[in-house]
């Protein structure tokens, strides 16, 4: 089956519809689709059954050319919405859907009244709006109803998206435009974009968002922009999504002109508790406080000898009464550039599990660094079983090509959700760790929202992974290719493959092997390998690679820096063993000989350049996949997905050639044999500048 308005003289679309383009389907099965679900019986009394009333009507008319019928009486219904409070037709459902939660849903077909009804229940509202996109994923997919029965709700309470966009409009490390928030026009003016965000969120499950970012401004909860924050709470509340502030640890200094934001001064306590009465007065469901603190020079409880603790449990006791929460981030840098960076923030949390208030929720990164292509999962996973987690990871690009890399992270995402934290295979997976997940958002002012049309893939990952971390990254990907290009096979297939295999592309081309942290300095476009000096070593791509005419690689075992000892001993003892490593992390925990022999039988010189050179070939298979698809995708986005990937590909020969001219001046080795030589020498490389790269400048 395909989608009318996908194949040939297919009508240009610029992706701000994003996976909910609801376009016709073929006839045969539009038809078989409004037969089944034209008469609508549903409740319209609270903005929620409201938006999933429109949400229904939008996707069935879309798709299957006709709008619903919205009957009043239930005896011609054939599909109904509601909950048990909401619809009579509901309630004989009520101890199923007890079960769900209040975010859960039912989709069930069934007989009632002797006619085929289909049920989108659920014990609240939102649990309904939910259910609603689950259908129409359902329709736009080309899903068979005949024995629908759907049970579902969330694993993870929290799924929140990051916006690290400041109050100026300029976004760190986005690469889809300005900032969405429009602080100018808010409050008087409600941009239908922001509906629009909301909607988005909703359909796979995201139920937060941070508006600004960590790098935070007091001015964020200055009167002035609280108002402007309560009118994006009221857009957004309909669709199940709280807000949430980053808040500066120092406010009480720069808004309320105290000499200290010391945690333990009572002042202080009484400033923070005051602020918070006064947000909730605004936003009565506001969610709670992001917090960066004492990282890269934010303000933080260690500025007077406090703990991570005593600072977020200041917050949390603020918070409490209103029922929000503290996400208190992990991420740290001492004032001291220590031994390994990637020890550093178990170092200062694992000694304070169960220090924490019960409304403080510890925001790890997926990896012990800094989003990197590839990273081992962060070993405060499953060290800290008193204290609420939650992943973060990035859905913006900042380490992988920014938005004109094809780059799926689904892949990503499982990997690190699936890691044994044990090492036993017991079952002790990072997943199981956590409380929540929070993405970094890859959200702007572009047309396509993301900056590029594959790139929204990544947003839509995100939210399904959150909602369920046992989804599996290829299914997630069908089901956005059907959704956001066609549900015939004959795109899907291809489309999936590229998006599978495009991460450990961008690997093998950026850092194969467990490199790391190679990019360029500041703004990290492009290759970097003999970045060195400044003001941190761990700034620095040397710090991280260690080449040297020996070997290359950061040693992490008990005879280095002892890295590995942080995870549970299964783990530190796979990790630590150079016969037992995982290749793919073998230049993470280890120094390694060139001539060391790998698994391929290729000497440990000749796999790093090949995998660089492989990186490439897998941009080029993506661009011929890409090509064979002309005609089946509408000439606007297919126009545009094939300069990013003409893009990449240039960007992944640089890659390789720079990193291999490095390196092989390092290693004073020859090529091996076929693999072509860099076409300019090592300094024209090193002397590349970019003082405009994507995402740095305002």
């Amino acid at each position: 089956m395909v989608l009318l308005g996908c194949m040939g003289e297919a009508r240009a679309e610029d992706g701000y519809a994003l996976w909910m383009r609801y376009v016709p389907l073929e006839p045969a099965l539009a038809a078989d689709y409004h037969a089944r679900l034209a008469d609508v019986v549903a409740p319209d009394q609270t903005p929620t059954q409201r938006a999933a009333r429109e949400e229904l009507r939008r996707g069935l008319t879309g798709l299957t050319g006709s709008p619903p019928r919205m009957q009043a009486d239930a005896s011609q219904a054939s599909l109904v919405l509601g909950t048990p409070q909401s619809s009579t037709l509901i309630a004989p459902f009520r101890a199923e859907i007890a079960s769900l939660g209040d975010e859960g849903y039912l989709l069930r077909r069934t007989r009632m009244g002797g006619r085929d009804v289909v049920l989108v229940a659920a014990r609240r509202d939102i649990g309904v709006l939910y259910g609603v996109f689950h259908l129409l994923r359902l329709l736009q997919t080309g899903a068979s109803l005949d024995s629908l029965d759907v049970r579902e709700s969330p694993r993870l309470r929290l799924r929140v998206l990051n916006h690290w966009d400041n109050l100026d409009g300029h976004v760190e490390r986005g690469y889809a435009g300005r900032s969405l928030w429009e602080w100018q026009t808010l409050p008087e003016w409600r941009n239908p974009r922001y509906t629009d965000y909301a909607r988005a969120n909703a359909s796979v499950g995201i139920n937060g968002t941070v508006l600004n970012n960590v790098n935070a401004s007091a001015q964020s909860l200055a009167p002035a922009y609280l108002d402007k924050a309560a009118t994006l709470a009221d857009i957004f509340r309909p669709y199940g999504i709280r807000v949430y502030l980053s808040a500066r640890f120092s406010a009480p200094i720069e808004l309320g002109g105290l000499d200290t934001a010391d945690p333990l001064d009572p002042a202080v306590q009484r400033w923070w508790r005051d602020k918070a009465r006064d947000i909730y007065a605004r936003i009565p469901d506001f969610g709670g406080f992001l917090v960066k603190a004492n990282s890269e020079g934010q303000p933080g409880p260690q500025d007077y000898g406090r703990s991570h603790a005593d600072g977020a449990n200041l917050l949390a006791t603020a918070l409490a009464p209103h029922g929000g929460v503290v996400m208190w981030r992990a991420f740290v840098y001492a004032h001291d550039v220590p031994a390994d960076r990637a020890t550093q923030a178990y170092a200062e949390f694992a000694g304070l599990d169960g220090a924490f208030l019960p409304n403080v929720i510890l925001q790890v990164k997926n990896g012990p660094i800094d989003f990197q292509p590839r990273e081992p999962f962060h070993p405060l996973f499953g060290a800290m079983p008193r204290t609420p987690l939650m992943m973060e990871v990035q859905i913006t690009k900042e380490y992988l090509g920014f938005a004109t890399h094809l780059v799926y992270l689904g892949p990503l995402y499982e990997e690190v959700l699936r890691a044994d934290t044990r090492g036993d295979r017991g079952g002790a997976t990072v997943a199981q760790a956590l409380s929540g997940m929070a993405g970094v958002a890859n959200v702007g002012a572009d047309a396509s929202w993301s900056g590029s049309h594959f790139d929204q893939a990544n947003w839509y990952a995100f939210g399904r992974l959150a909602w369920d971390p046992q989804n599996a990254a290829r299914a997630i990907a069908a089901d956005w290719a059907a959704m956001t290009f066609a549900p015939d096979p004959e795109v899907v297939q291809p489309i999936v493959g590229m998006m599978m295999a495009s991460r450990e592309a961008a690997v093998n081309y950026m850092t194969p092997l467990g490199l790391h942290h190679l990019m360029a300095r500041g703004h990290h476009y492009g290759p970097g390998p003999w970045v060195d000096g400044g003001p941190r070593a761990d700034w620095t791509s040397v710090y991280y690679h260690r080449a040297d005419r020996a070997g290359i690689g950061f040693d992490r075992t008990d005879r280095g820096s002892n890295a590995v000892g942080q995870y549970a001993p299964g783990v530190a003892a796979m990790y630590g063993d150079l016969a037992r490593v995982p290749e793919p992390l073998l230049l993470w925990f280890h120094h390694v000989p060139w001539d060391h022999r790998m698994a391929s039988g290729r000497t440990l010189w000749n796999e790093l350049v090949g995998r660089y050179s492989q990186g490439v070939s897998q941009v080029q298979a993506m661009q011929a996949t890409w090509d064979s698809l002309q005609g089946r995708v509408d000439r606007q986005r297919y126009a545009q997905v094939a300069a990013f990937l003409r893009i990449q590909r240039r960007e992944a020969q640089w890659w390789r050639d720079a990193s291999v001219a490095y390196f092989q001046s390092v290693s004073g080795l020859p090529l091996p044999a076929g693999e072509a030589a860099p076409p300019h020498p090592l300094a024209w490389y090193e002397a590349l500048q970019f003082p405009s790269a994507p995402g740095d400048g305002r």
